[in-house]
Order: structure tokens, then C-alpha cells, then sequence
């Protein structure tokens, strides 16, 4: 199958980057392991087999995940899906033409494009990774250790479908609820899940919506009860704990629109965690011992991958594409407008009179954002998830459930630390949204919001900084926002008939 292939490829890269460093996998490069073997050390000592693990953390910040025989800086794994998406949305501007403009042009979702290719293999290279570390365990584990690494194998997978599903289909339907019939993805299975042979077969197909979401609830409340039985990562945020697992659970809750369930994931989730205050929020969001990020990657100068990396896109500050103003990034302008001026985020980004005292030419300009930092040698960490996103989930689910006084408490934890002035008693879901929209800039949102709350974009208001040529206004249920399933997958995998390729 096409589907194994594929992957395999993404796969060889992972194999090569993580045995570079000892700090990921040693000479005994666990990737040649045999299952029996591997197994066995699951079995006696778990935490032996911590490199599958710093194997998927690397690779999520690898380069090059497409393959591409020429440079491309716009491939660089996980966060790089994140910003295509932003990119496609209206909350960021592209002050200047470069890599991820056809993204940022919603013009880059076609099956023969780079964009699919680099989303399906990031996800499918994590889920047959997931699917090693969760067929270590044929047996229930027993350890602490071995529950720890079997949890973190179910909150990838996971955590993987989460992103698939919402990426190659639209899980929201025309009337705003659950789109569960639609087609979804493909998914693969190991031996410790049980499955028939004929039904691995039949999986490898196009899942429906609902399907791929009961595999998502399965492997994250899977993942919830075994990382909570004890599992310590130490203090080690690249880590998956118990937290980060229930964070990943709201997620999918507030994707499924179960409200309920999706405010105590999150109240679970963001326990124990404090969020920052002004000074935090000004540190240049590249410090994964910020008491507020529940789970990041702690870059080095060995992992850093430079001109291709997040904070080279993102950063106004650092000397990467942005910064050195080949393609600097900015706040649309009528959500800036939106912040109160007593906001402490209002900083993080220029007014429309600019910066001219700012460090670069790309922050001086009318609207450049501020709120990523730099370090000076490319070794800026990234930020997977964050406490403040966790109450804002919990402020969203109980304004759907039209709570809005409980919604109001559950946002104030947030906003006490953002505008003093902040006091309202009770908020709508576009309230709680709009502080999202502030909150969660640059962090690659945006995109699955607007997707599961059935949101369109407009880029041509009066007044628009967007640039010439790229003021689209998008529809909601615009195809636009589907990417179409990779040529080769297409090819290759018998379980997907030609007439069922996305439009």
C-alpha cells in the first residue's frame, strides 16, 4: 500500500536526523530495533525507550519533510503546517511577497501541490511512530514508566487524526454542526489494537468524519488514563504528561462540539499552571520555561534548522525571511483595532503610525508584530500548547452551553493577567473568540477555528492592510479550505477510488 510507502519515506528522515545527536537516539539507533526486542525493553525498563520518543520530537521540527530535491524554507515539519494554516486566515498579514504566499493567496491545497505532501507525511510519520510505541505493549503495562510511554504513543496518534481530519475535510457542516458523514482519512493500526485484517484493510479507505473522530476520543481518553497513573516527565515540557494529554482532549472536545466535556478537559488540563503576566508576555514567546507553556520543543543549536524554521516566518525581530524584511509579518489591522489600548497585548504588535525606534526595518512597519523574540543563534523554542489556550476553551464551551456568566469567570483568569479593565459578567462565544483571535496570534489557530465554528474570511474591509491582490473574501464552506489528498496517495492506495479526491 501507498499509505505505508509514503510514510516510510518521511520515516527515513526521522531515522537519519535523530541519529545525529546523541541527545536523541544513541548508536544503538533504536529505529533498527525488532519489535520483539523492542518489546522486551518496554517490558524491563520503559524509560530506555524515551529516544522513540525525542525520535518524534525531532522529527516534528525536521526539514525537508517533502523530499524536495531543490531548498524549500517553508518545510519544516509541525510548525510549518501551523503557519501555512495561519497564513490562509485573515488575523496575519504578509506585508511582502515570499515563501507562503500561495498559502497566504488560500491558493495551495491541490493534490499535486507541495502543501498536501508536507501535512499528510508530518501526520502519517507520527502516526506510524505513534503505532511502534503503542505495539510495544501487547500486554496492559503495569509500570509507571511504561504506562507514561504508552500514553504519550496514544496522545500522538491522537493528536495526529485531530489535525488530518480537519485539514483534508471540512468537519463542520453548512448548518454549523458536526459534519459526520463526510468522508475523512485513511487510518493504520497495529497489532495491539485488535483489528481484523479485513477492517485494517477497509480503514486504510476514506474513514467518515465520525469514524476518524471515535479513533480520536479513543486514543486520547487512552492516553488521559495512562499518563495519569503517576507518569513524571521531570520537568522535561517536550514531553507528553497527563496535562497536556487532557489539553489535547479539549481540543478535540471543543472540535466535536461536546461543550461539557470539553470545559472539564480543559479545567484538567490547564490545573497547576499559572498564567503569565505582562512581563511573561513580552519575553518573545521562545522560552519553554515560561510557567505558562504546558508543551513545547527546547531547541538547541543542533535541532535549530535556521532560514527554515518558524521563528525565520514569524519573527520581525530575528535576522530570518521576516525580519530581514523579505517577508515580514503583521496584525490585521481591524483586529488591532479591537484591542483596548489598557490591553497589555496591544504592545506585542505596531499601531498604524509603526516603530521607528524598533530594532529592524521589518518592526518598524504600521502594524508588524513584536511578539516573537529572538536569541541570536536560531535556538528560540517553539510553543505546542499554553494554559491561556486551555481557559479559553473552557470560556468557549460554557458560551455554547449559553452559560455566559460561567464563560465570563473561566475567561477572567485570562484576562486579569491581559486588561485590568476587564469585567465583564457574563460573554458571548464571539467574545470568547475574538480573545482567541488576540491571545493565540502567530500560534497557528486561526485556520481550525475558523473551520469548526463555520467562519469565513474577509480581507476587503475598508481599511484593509492586506496586500493588493491577496483581499480575498472567503466563504466558509468554500472548497478552498479542503486540501485535496496527495497525487501519490491517490496512485498508490487501492482503498481510494479516483472519485473519491477531494473537489
Amino acid at each position: 500500500m501507498k499509505l505505508y510507502k509514503f510514510i516510510t519515506f518521511a520515516f527515513i528522515g526521522l531515522f537519519l536526523l535523530s541519529a545525529c545527536s546523541e541527545d536523541y537516539l544513541e548508536a544503538d539507533n533504536t529505529g533498527v530495533l525488532d519489535s520483539e526486542k523492542a518489546s522486551e525493553l518496554a517490558a524491563q525498563d520503559p524509560e530506555s525507550l524515551n529516544a522513540y520518543l525525542r525520535g518524534v520530537w525531532a522529527f516534528m521540527v525536521a526539514y525537508n519533510i517533502s523530499g524536495s530535491s531543490v531548498a524549500v524554507h517553508d518545510d519544516f515539519s509541525y510548525m510549518s503546517v501551523l503557519h501555512a494554516k495561519d497564513m490562509m486566515c485573515e488575523d496575519i498579514v504578509m506585508m511582502s511577497i515570499h515563501w507562503f504566499n500561495y498559502d497566504y493567496d488560500v491558493n495551495n491545497r491541490i493534490y499535486t501541490n507541495r502543501r498536501p505532501i508536507i501535512d499528510w507525511r508530518v501526520f502519517y510519520t507520527m502516526i506510524a511512530k505513534a503505532n511502534e510505541i503503542i505495539g510495544f505493549f501487547p500486554e496492559e503495562p503495569v509500570s509507571v514508566s511504561s504506562k507514561g510511554l504508552l500514553g504519550q504513543g496514544y496522545a500522538i496518534r491522537g493528536m495526529a487524526y485531530y489535525y488530518l481530519i480537519q485539514i483534508f475535510q471540512n468537519p463542520t457542516g453548512a448548518d454549523g454542526l458536526p459534519n459526520l458523514s463526510a468522508p475523512g482519512v485513511p487510518m493504520l493500526y497495529c497489532a495491539v489494537d485488535n483489528m481484523s485484517e479485513e477492517e485494517q484493510t477497509r480503514r486504510k479507505g476514506r474513514n467518515t468524519v465520525k469514524e476518524v473522530y471515535d479513533q480520536i476520543e479513543s486514543d486520547l481518553t487512552n492516553a488521559v488514563k495512562y499518563l495519569e497513573a503517576g507518569y513524571d516527565r521531570d520537568e522535561d515540557k517536550m514531553f507528553i504528561d497527563e496535562s497536556v494529554a487532557n489539553g489535547l482532549l479539549a481540543r478535540y472536545y471543543l472540535l466535536s462540539q461536546q461543550w461539557e466535556k470539553a470545559a472539564e478537559a480543559a479545567k484538567n488540563a490547564h490545573a497547576g499552571y499559572v498564567i503569565m503576566g505582562e512581563s511573561g508576555l513580552h519575553d518573545g514567546f521562545m522560552d519553554i520555561t515560561n510557567g505558562e507553556w504546558m508543551w513545547g520543543f527546547d531547541h538547541s543549536t543542533e535541532t535549530q534548522t535556521t532560514y527554515a524554521s518558524f521563528f525565520s516566518h514569524i519573527s520581525n525581530i530575528a535576522p530570518g525571511y521576516a525580519g530581514i524584511g523579505y517577508s515580514p509579518r503583521g496584525i490585521d489591522a481591524r483586529l488591532y483595532s479591537q484591542i483596548p489600548s489598557g490591553d497589555y497585548r496591544k504592545a506585542l504588535f505596531n499601531g498604524p503610525s509603526g516603530n521607528p525606534s524598533a530594532s529592524t526595518s521589518a518592526a518598524k512597519l504600521p502594524y508588524a508584530s513584536l511578539k516573537f523574540g529572538d536569541l541570536g543563534d536560531w535556538t528560540m523554542d517553539y510553543v505546542y500548547m499554553r494554559a491561556a489556550e486551555m481557559v479559553l476553551i473552557e470560556a468557549e464551551a460554557y458560551a455554547h452551553l449559553g452559560r455566559g456568566a460561567e464563560a465570563a469567570t473561566a475567561l477572567k483568569k485570562l484576562m486579569a493577567k491581559r486588561d485590568p479593565q476587564w469585567n465583564e459578567t457574563s460573554v458571548t462565544v464571539d467574545d470568547v473568540y475574538l480573545q482567541r483571535r488576540i491571545e493565540l496570534w502567530g500560534e497557528g489557530f486561526c485556520y481550525f477555528d475558523l473551520k469548526r465554528l463555520n467562519r469565513g474570511v474577509d480581507r476587503n474591509y475598508a481599511g484593509s492592510n492586506h496586500t493588493t491582490g491577496y483581499k480575498h473574501v472567503i466563504d466558509a464552506q468554500d472548497v478552498a479550505w479542503i486540501y485535496q489528498i496527495p497525487n501519490a496517495e491517490m496512485q498508490e492506495n487501492k482503498q481510494i477510488s479516483k472519485n473519491e479526491q477531494n473537489p
